[in-house]
């Protein structure tokens, strides 16, 4: 039972990779600067972190079967997760202090 709840656990893993890696194409199509991926803080993780222009944008990315289930895994606790680690890259990249912070999520299915 180890092994199979293992296995679904990596597979989950390399969907969650491959829709931040299709978030960041589109996001690049869009007229994005991709400046972290899979950004790590001690308060947690935020997929993308990008800008244009002078807007700085989080990006929280969800795949699911269905978009309303993508849409429905951004709880509240992920987003104060990741609140708390854009406040920590802005911390350690002062450059972008008066950019205007904005959450994103972008679902697919």
């Amino acid at each position: 039972m180890a092994d199979a709840t293992r296995a679904r656990r990596k597979s989950a893993h390399r969907r969650g990779v491959w829709a931040e890696h299709v978030a960041a194409l589109y996001l690049r199509l869009k007229g994005y600067r991709i400046i972290e991926m899979r950004y790590k803080t001690p308060a947690g993780e935020v997929d993308i972190m990008a800008r244009k222009g002078a807007a700085l944008v989080a990006v929280e990315v969800k795949m699911r079967g269905e978009l309303a289930g993508a849409l429905e895994a951004v709880t509240v606790r992920s987003q104060k997760r990741i609140e708390k680690a854009t406040l920590h890259f802005l911390a350690l990249h002062p450059e972008y202090a008066d950019y205007n912070v904005r959450f994103d999520v972008i679902a697919l299915r």
